[in-house]
């Protein structure tokens, strides 16, 4: 009897242990260390070689850059002359990764500012991309690809995909670092990417157990601050590496998302409601109109009429009336619901309805 209870006992706790890995998500997954993040890049810049899909000679804007640029190549001309048709004013954005290295390579986004009707087939020139401390970060220049293409004349065009819009793949040459140093660091702060105390405090849980007490203290429900032990001292990377594989608990709030638009609803496994009673049914009206053709007699001196003849038939579908108790769980809840045979439009309805009779213990997001 004993073995039996011990083998009993190693199964519940096998059982358990797995629950706790299929619902736990790593650290670096759920947070993220202060200071370690992606900074953005913007710069205005010139897209040349259009096929006469360029900004018209009324963008002024266009016309002073172009006139501009070639008279800092020694070119000299006056705006007012420059009328072309092969350029367009783009507007270059980028993101920088973190300790991202000068030499090093990221992708760039071009789009039009004035009124050209395709990049297709463009080159961005030389552009500095600059931070939000206005200092110059990388250098973006390439061909651009569209994805797309347009072709046709006069009202009779096919196109596909957005024209004003393309994109560099490795366009930008990094010529700055963005300096965070982590060396000889004593305290970091882990940041939850979505705030929430009950999380919070099983990640603070998680660490001091893992790494030892008194490492990690729970600050607010969206930052945990950290002290670095003697013996990561001079390995704070190994520490941040360590921290980052912890497993945790992830707690969120009960909440349904309802997409009017497309039918679509979301539900999470914390949802439930209260005792409530459901009831659904439909109520349908139909009109058909025949026409007959009144014929009078052959020399009867009469007059070939049409007769409309109009049908009406009401429909009300046998309503179903569904207890829900106290407690119910997610997947409770929707065996109940298929059971009267609710549409996905319907199910928005009725949590409408258990929401506003106060029985639905969740979030109702509609979108």
């Amino acid at each position: 009897m004993k073995k039996i209870l011990s083998i009993l006992f190693l199964l519940l706790t096998s059982y358990l242990l797995l629950l706790t890995d299929v619902y736990a998500a790593r650290v670096k997954d759920i947070a993220a260390f202060e200071g370690v993040r992606a900074n953005q890049l913007i710069g205005y810049g010139l897209v040349v070689g259009l096929e006469g899909t360029g900004d018209k000679s009324g963008t002024e804007f266009t016309v002073q850059s172009l006139a501009a640029m070639l008279n800092r190549m020694g070119i000299k001309v006056d705006a007012k002359d420059v009328k072309v048709k092969n350029v367009a004013a783009v507007m270059v954005t980028a993101e920088i990764p973190p300790f991202a290295k000068p030499g090093s390579r990221i992708d760039v986004m071009v789009s039009s500012m004035g009124d050209a009707k395709s990049l297709q087939g463009g080159t961005l020139l030389f552009t500095p991309l600059k931070g939000a401390d206005n200092q110059v970060y990388a250098v973006a220049q390439g061909a651009l690809s569209i994805g797309g293409f347009s072709a046709g004349a006069g009202d009779t065009k096919v196109q596909k995909n957005h024209l004003t819009v393309g994109k560099i793949a490795s366009g930008a040459l990094i010529e700055k670092e963005v300096t965070l140093r982590l060396d000889n660091k004593d305290e970091l702060v882990l940041t939850l990417k979505r705030a929430d105390f009950t999380t919070a405090k099983k990640l603070t849980d998680a660490i001091n157990k893992t790494v030892g007490d008194g490492t990690a203290i729970s600050v607010d429900a969206a930052t945990v601050a950290l002290k670095v032990p003697e013996s990561y001292k001079k390995s704070v990377i190994g520490f941040i590496s360590d921290i980052e594989k912890i497993d945790v608990g992830v707690d969120v709030i009960a909440k349904v998302i309802v997409n009017e638009r497309t039918g679509t609803i979301v539900m999470g496994e914390n949802v439930k409601v209260s005792t409530v009673a459901v009831s659904h049914g439909s109520l349908s009206v139909e009109i058909k109109t025949r026409y007959n053709v009144s014929q009078p007699a052959p020399f009867s001196g009469g007059q070939t009429i049409v007769v409309p003849e109009q049908d009406v038939a009401v429909k009300e579908q046998e309503a179903k009336l569904i207890m829900l108790p106290e407690g119910v769980s997610l997947a409770e809840i929707v065996r109940a619901l298929n059971a009267i045979g609710v549409t996905p439009r319907d199910l928005i309805s009725i949590l409408q309805a258990i929401k506003a009779a106060g029985a639905l213990q969740a979030d109702l997001e509609i979108i």
